[in-house]
């Protein structure tokens, strides 16, 4: 067992040398524009009925758990549920023509829908992210349901992943 463990920790060491920190990535000349990837701040979550999906984590799981929010202007009603370290986004359409509408023809049950991160500055981001061909899916940022700017960038660019970067 002793042998096993320290194979296994052989395994996990990263050495110092590859790991790579902003500070260093911004002190190269020619490096870009500054700006930083912040905290996980959401998991957001496409749901067919954003009461029962309210009382689940109210109720059953004990989270605390804000009152729906229309966002008219992003085509759904987000309710936040906090869980200490970060929250979860619970997404309902509002109206036909919403884009989480579309996500729950296809998704009937609901699911994953986005990850949220936030950033430092994310007009530099937004600058340095297109120089790098990430595809961005507005012209520019829009006031999300914490009342910041968000952009959110193309799941084919982030590994399937649909990422909504948000102003810290």
């Amino acid at each position: 067992i002793k042998r096993t463990i320290k194979l296994t920790q052989r395994k996990l060491r990263t050495p110092v040398s590859t790991v790579r920190t902003s500070a260093s990535l911004s002190s190269h000349p020619g490096a870009g524009p500054v700006w930083n990837l912040g905290r996980l701040n959401h998991v957001a979550v496409a749901v067919p009925d954003l009461e029962k999906a309210r009382a689940f984590y109210k109720n059953v799981l004990g989270a605390e758990v804000g009152e729906p929010v229309p966002l008219p202007e992003h085509g759904v009603s987000v309710v936040f549920v906090n869980l200490g370290n970060t929250k979860m986004e619970l997404l309902h359409p509002l109206g036909s023509d919403s884009p989480i509408a579309g996500f729950l023809k296809k998704n009937k049950a609901g699911g994953m829908h986005h990850v949220c991160i936030e950033v430092d500055n994310i007009n530099v981001a937004v600058m340095d992210l297109k120089e790098k061909k990430i595809r961005i899916l507005s012209e520019e940022a829009k006031i999300g349901a914490h009342g910041k700017p968000v952009i959110f960038l193309h799941p084919s660019d982030c590994g399937g992943v649909l990422v909504e970067l948000e102003q810290a």
